[in-house]
């Protein structure tokens, strides 16, 4: 059997019911979570690092690189085959995307949460983690990059994002479609990852605003990110990549302060271009200076900035980061 290492970092996969509150709070550590769930041993050699009982919107970037450090730690050893980690699905993309930019390694890592606690009949935690034992087990689940896995959908974790907020089905990718899935133990992979990239860095800059567009849109939450600071900014565009006027002043604004600025769509699939030519279009934005971001959402572009950010602020190589030629 491999040698499976499997991070609890808390989320709704480690909760439980508090019935004085009728609420889900964090409850179960790792080795408390494992004899609920024996069959994992049966299927791997399983070891645990706990990491921390951390509800979703409770990760910071800053977590995010202390767990980066652990993973790259323990990935890197001979007995470890791969790496579970469970996690919040608030943030789960986040620090999936952002394992997946800052560790490099041919050995599979798997993210996963839960949709439902444990005092739910319907708990989900115990199949996606037997899934994820699944997916390092499997022999081509190595060179994929940081994978997600919930509900039985592999998915990329520069892909992927969390869709609907209660439904057990939310981690989709919805411009490319799902990796592959699991379905009782057999693991089918249908493509590869449409992009892969790591970067070496050892620090970051979270200082990264996230802006969305919305129409009738002024200067104002552009100012204030600028002035307030900032290091760099996202923007959620309208569209492929358009603004209002008023707006378009705001983001020049941003990078006459020389705040580098990242542009998304507020889409939930599609990519950024610079295609139109009127006043706060793409073709107005490129040429003042913003950065294009493909494919990626709002969420995962600031995870993005702030991890190169601590190699460059130069906007021209933080350019070369985010737009392909």
């Amino acid at each position: 059997m491999k040698n499976i290492l499997i991070i609890f970092t808390g989320g709704t996969f480690s909760m439980k019911i508090d019935r004085e509150t009728n609420s889900a709070v964090p409850y179960y550590h790792g080795e408390e979570l494992l004899k609920i769930i024996p069959e994992a041993d049966k299927k791997a050699n399983i070891s645990v690092y706990e990491f921390g009982n951390y509800p979703g919107p409770h990760m910071t970037p800053e977590l995010m690189l202390e767990l980066s450090e652990i993973v790259k730690k323990y990935i890197n050893q001979n007995d470890t085959d791969g790496i579970i980690i469970t996690h919040g699905t608030d943030t789960l993309e986040e620090t999936a995307y952002f394992l997946d930019l800052t560790v490099k390694t041919e050995k599979p890592i798997v993210v996963i949460g839960a949709m439902k606690t444990s005092s739910e009949p319907d708990w989900d935690g115990p199949k996606n983690l037997l899934d994820a034992i699944s997916i390092i087990n499997n022999p081509n689940s190595g060179n994929m990059g940081v994978l997600v896995c919930l509900n039985g959908e592999i998915n990329a974790a520069s892909e992927v994002t969390k869709t609907h907020t209660e439904d057990i089905e939310t981690f989709h990718s919805l411009d490319f479609g799902s990796l592959g899935f699991v379905e009782n133990d057999r693991v089918i992979f249908n493509r590869l990852p449409r992009k892969l990239e790591t970067f070496e860095t050892a620090k970051i800059n979270s200082n990264v605003d996230l802006i969305k567009v919305y129409a009738g849109m002024n200067e104002k939450f552009f100012k204030f990110s600028a002035d307030s600071g900032a290091d760099g900014l996202v923007v959620e565009a309208m569209g492929v990549g358009n603004v209002p006027p008023k707006a378009f002043e705001g983001i020049k604004y941003v990078l006459e302060k020389g705040i580098p600025v990242v542009l998304v769509s507020r889409c939930p699939a599609g990519e950024t271009l610079d295609i139109y030519g009127y006043e706060g279009a793409g073709k107005w934005l490129k040429k003042a200076g913003v950065i294009f971001s493909d494919y990626l959402n709002g969420q995962k572009a600031r995870i993005k900035l702030i991890v190169c950010l601590g190699i460059t602020n130069d906007t021209e190589k933080l350019r070369s980061m985010f737009e392909d030629e």
